[in-house]
């Protein structure tokens, strides 16, 4: 299993940038969770199977919640975990 944070950047707020990313971790079935910033971006952390957090980052990246406009999204510190921290994907809100 693998680890990675990630900040999108672009039209993610106000478009269901977060329902639709906890929709899709829940069908990748990975865990963490996603939140807007001050600044206008939607940030996260993803845990889960390698191909799994690699899909996720795909879907970030390229296409998202219909309405958005994805600018670019950074991901980091990806790392392996022998075990979730988180029990579930959530929206923090």
């Amino acid at each position: 299993m693998i680890s990675c944070d990630f900040e999108v950047f672009g039209k993610v707020q106000g478009v269901y940038f977060r329902k639709y990313t906890l929709e899709k971790a829940h069908q990748l079935l990975l865990t963490g969770w996603c939140s807007n910033t001050p600044n206008g971006t939607v940030r996260g952390q993803l845990e889960g199977d390698e191909q799994s957090v690699r899909s996720m980052v795909q879907w970030l990246k390229n296409e998202g919640s219909p309405a958005s406009i994805i600018e670019k999204c950074q991901v980091s510190d990806f790392i392996t975990i022998n075990e979730r921290y988180f029990k579930d994907f959530s929206i923090i809100k």
